[in-house]
């Protein structure tokens, strides 16, 4: 498995980065601009008209390399269905803002209803398919040998919602500066792939083709980026991080691995439950929280480092969990 994963990730990384300069050229000629927020960091406003929607070259060369492992590698199917289906939701919220100009794109109903269905899904597969175990490691507890499981019966649906609908938002708010959500994420899939080998778990050649194809990705992302990965790709992500914790039952390190994603959704919340509560008041100089650190003098590329080093790190820690 480990040589099928290396090599998964090596075609996957190959694809992205030959899609890219194809595509980037492509998306400019098309008019898929990035729009800016005119309440947002002054030194953004430079980033108007940068190519979005470059979600589809990553997600692209993962669906790519996928195919040619789906056959001996079945339990590769959900995952994929989970970071496809959230992709095209993602994908039908860019092409709205973007190409018709609706500037909300998706609005909060439509998105929800799609996340829900896709969620619904992947719920019933869980439960039904008798391929993946509904109970989940605790951290710390021994390990997947002799560590503790948790089972929560029937509250296991509606944990799974909260868990995938969570880690989505999640990784969608992370994406805000060059290079953030793909340098976090490429940490993300690289501990889940390195657990998925050693475990056996029959995703590792899906969670080596995401690190592969970010790599590729990352090449015309990091700053000053040449392409975004505008909302197809940031809710393809999150789809594939929360699938992927399901499948090796390891759901309860979310948090741990995806401490950043955490703490980015819910510094928007606080930041709009303060800011209604108090009629005006912020808790942060702008929200999700990149942003707060930007304003108080950090570079894109400060608070992109050291978002990373925190998350390698964190991966470490989860690692010693297992």
């Amino acid at each position: 498995m480990i040589n099928e994963t290396i090599l998964a990730i090596i075609i996957a990384f190959a694809v992205s980065a030959i899609l890219c300069p194809i595509v980037i050229p492509f998306l400019h000629k098309l008019k898929f601009g990035q729009q800016v927020r005119d309440d947002g960091p002054q030194a953004h406003l430079k980033k108007q008209g940068t190519p979005t929607m470059g979600g589809l070259v990553f997600l692209t060369a993962v669906v790519i390399t996928s195919l040619l492992y789906i056959r001996d590698y079945p339990r590769i199917i959900p995952v994929l269905f989970m970071t496809v289906g959230f992709g095209v939701i993602g994908f039908l919220d860019d092409y709205i803002k973007i190409v018709m100009k609706r500037s909300e794109g998706l609005n909060p109903v439509q998105k929800l209803i799609g996340q829900f269905i896709i969620t619904g899904i992947f719920v019933y597969y869980l439960m039904c398919s008798g391929e993946v175990e509904t109970s989940m490691l605790v951290p710390f507890t021994g390990g997947f040998e002799h560590g503790i499981y948790l089972n929560l019966g029937f509250l296991f649906i509606p944990f799974v919602f909260f868990v995938v609908l969570g880690t989505d938002n999640g990784v969608n708010f992370t994406d805000g500066l060059d290079g953030l959500c793909t340098s976090v994420t490429i940490l993300v899939a690289t501990f889940l792939t390195i657990i998925s080998i050693g475990e056996n778990s029959g995703i590792s050649p899906i969670t080596g083709a995401v690190v592969g194809s970010l790599l590729g990705f990352l090449l015309f992302n990091v700053y000053p980026a040449k392409v975004f990965m505008g909302d197809t790709g940031s809710l393809a992500l999150g789809g594939f991080v929360a699938s992927s914790a399901f499948m090796m039952q390891m759901p309860l390190f979310i948090p741990i691995i995806g401490l950043i994603y955490l703490v980015e959704v819910l510094s928007v919340i606080m930041q709009v439950s303060y800011f209604k509560a108090t009629h005006g008041k912020r808790i942060f100089r702008m929200a999700p929280i990149h942003h707060h650190f930007e304003l108080g003098g950090w570079s894109e590329t400060r608070v992109v480092a050291v978002f990373s080093i925190v998350t390698a790190l964190l991966c470490l820690v989860a690692y010693l969990g297992i």
